[in-house]
């Protein structure tokens, strides 16, 4: 040891221990996330009223911005007559203004077609009309050049996929429904008293809810309204979840202090994104064996619907499923994650 060069013996000490502070760094230093690739796996006719309650808006842009669903049609729909959040005689056509405003606002590899549905209800008794919205669904569900399962998400009335099937039965083994809507099942609230006053959504059109649930062969799965009063959020935590999500989280607040600041009503600071269950059952399934496998359901016979708005027990009716649950979790946080990277 004596005869080595103690300044070069210092240097050899220093390019070791650089060379090992070099191999630290480099396994420290984080790596950059890949992207995953996500393919769409089903198609989903969107039907909402998005010139009603602004949680449709919410659900149109979370499904806009999923990548496993196709979405080969948006209609836009009404809501009761003169009702206060549109009390105008064209409530279809100014929701298919607002779907654009939310397109306008994300960043899209395309738009999808988007048609308004009747401004109102038809008239009791009146035959079924081939409009251009009833038409679209028809076409879309006969399709032979695709093996993608067809899903019809619905958070308002029924009104155009009621006509659709009274045009065109055959459809109802072509496609699902995912339907906000409907009374709660009084044996499935253990504990809490049963609500007296009929759902908002399906005295919208209830000839139409008839049409469907009575009538026709889709199979069904609902999700009523003690469940999807499940998806509240605070506003606190809308701000701060819309805050990264640019044009669009600016105009989604918008939408909601529209609502929120009515003189008509004191609704505190939380609101029920109540159509988002659309999302969750739908682009939000399971990868392996895919299902909509964190939100609990029953399977029971499809009732009748009476002129109450009430169900009536039907055994011989076809299966459907009612949701017990929401994974509210999974929904939210996709959801301003999403936001986050596609809006403008």
């Amino acid at each position: 040891m004596s005869g080595l060069d103690p300044s070069a013996t210092a240097a050899s000490r220093r390019a070791v221990l650089a060379g090992g502070l070099a191999l630290t760094g480099a396994a420290m230093a984080p790596r950059t996330a890949q992207a995953l690739t996500a393919r769409p796996r089903m198609r989903v006719i969107i039907d909402n009223d998005f010139s009603g309650d602004p949680d449709g808006l919410f659900q149109l842009a979370h499904h806009l911005a999923s990548p496993s669903v196709e979405i080969p049609l948006v209609i836009g729909s009404h809501i009761h007559v003169k009702d206060f959040l549109d009390k105008s005689e064209t409530q279809a056509d100014n929701a298919v203004v607002k779907v654009g405003e939310i397109c306008d606002r994300m960043v899209l590899a395309r738009r999808p077609p988007i048609l308004a549905g009747r401004n109102a209800a038809p008239a009791k008794g009146a035959p079924p009309e081939a409009t251009p919205a009833a038409k679209a669904i028809i076409a879309e569900a006969m399709r032979e050049d695709t093996k993608r399962p067809l899903f019809y998400v619905a958070g308002a009335g029924l009104t155009d996929l009621a006509e659709a099937l009274r045009l065109e039965p055959r459809i109802a083994k072509r496609m699902k429904l995912v339907w906000i809507g409907g009374h709660e099942h009084d044996d499935l609230l253990p504990g809490v008293p049963p609500r007296s006053d009929s759902e908002y959504n399906a005295t919208i059109d209830l000839a139409a809810v008839q049409t469907v649930f009575n009538d026709s062969d889709i199979e069904i799965w609902q999700v009523p309204r003690n469940v999807y009063r499940q998806l509240i959020i605070s506003h606190a935590e809308l701000v701060a979840g819309l805050k990264p999500a640019g044009a669009l989280g600016s105009y989604l607040l918008e939408q909601l202090e529209r609502v929120v600041s009515t003189d008509r009503i004191s609704l505190g600071e939380t609101y029920i994104l109540g159509d988002s269950p659309l999302v969750t059952l739908t682009a939000l399934q399971t990868s392996f064996e895919p299902d909509s496998a964190s939100s609990a359901y029953v399977v029971r016979p499809t009732p009748k619907v009476t002129d109450r708005v009430r169900y009536a027990a039907h055994p011989e009716g076809r299966p459907m499923r009612v949701y017990t649950t929401i994974d509210t979790r999974l929904t939210f946080a996709d959801m301003f994650a999403k936001f986050a990277v596609s809006a403008r």
